[in-house]
């Protein structure tokens, strides 16, 4: 194939939200060092991370004062059923992602699509997260599975977390 030509199949112009120029992220009111696809609906206060990939091309909505940390990946799409059918299954699968107030996404975090997160919600480094997680709840692990509960002290509003 030539340089600078297009793969069989591929479209010559990238999709939208997509960088245009090679080795530059498309731009975002969030931060200049994450991926960010689609019209996200981000709350006020919610700050994201560098190095984070979010895809909101199936629907994403992140809520108020959360911090989604560095390296955090999230995805409203999969091509997995498409793939292993050899492009038979011709479509995208995309599902929304409704991640709740002061919710916390620790470094490396992975939610797949169509996962409903709850208000004040805690998930671990690296934790990959395939199922809703309710409110005032920790996930760790792979898969994510709850680890503990959130207490936030009536008075002071400081959190505890009590193990399951």
């Amino acid at each position: 194939m030539p340089s600078g030509e297009p793969a069989q199949g591929l479209p010559r112009e990238p999709a939208p939200g997509f960088p245009r120029e090679p080795g530059r992220l498309p731009t975002n009111p969030w931060n200049e060092h994450a991926w960010i696809v689609g019209e996200p609906v981000v709350g006020s206060g919610t700050w994201i991370g560098a190095f984070t990939v979010i895809d909101a091309s199936g629907g994403l909505t992140i809520g108020a004062g959360c911090d989604i940390s560095s390296g955090v990946q999230i995805y409203t799409h999969s091509t997995a059923r498409r793939c292993v059918s050899g492009r038979r299954y011709p479509d995208v699968d995309r599902a929304p992602v409704v991640i709740g107030d002061r919710v916390y996404l620790g470094a490396g975090a992975i939610v797949q699509m169509g996962v409903t997160i709850g208000d004040e919600a805690v998930v671990a480094a690296g934790a990959v997260v395939t199922a809703d997680v309710a409110p005032r709840t920790m996930v760790a692990g792979i898969p994510a599975r709850v680890v503990a509960t959130v207490h936030l002290d009536p008075q002071t509003g400081h959190p505890r977390f009590d193990p399951c």
